[in-house]
């Protein structure tokens, strides 16, 4: 019963940050879909991992927790050089890049 529960639990956030993702043009908001779509896969690893009674999946969602973190990081990093250069967040702003 409980990987049911965390199956259907990741279904939905995943589909949330899918939903996000496509529909958002706004970068900051499109990397917060990215996170929650990260999430999700985190849920279904533990999930599987307490099923299984195997903590590889645990350890599994550590780094991928750990992963998230630099490339939220690095993302906000080139969110802001790019809001000095250019005001705005939008995708359609960053695709005439041109120095």
């Amino acid at each position: 019963m409980l990987v049911n529960g965390c199956l259907v639990l990741s279904a939905v956030l995943f589909g949330i940050g899918l939903v996000g993702f496509l529909s958002r043009r706004n970068i900051i908001l499109m990397l917060v879909s990215i996170e929650i779509m990260l999430n999700a896969v985190n849920v279904s690893l533990a999930g599987f991992s307490q099923y299984l009674q195997n903590p590889k999946g645990q350890i599994l969602a550590l780094f991928i927790i750990a992963v998230a973190a630099a490339e939220v990081a690095v993302g906000l990093g080139l969110i802001m050089a790019l809001s000095r250069a250019r005001p705005g967040v939008s995708v359609e702003d960053l695709t005439q890049l041109k120095w």
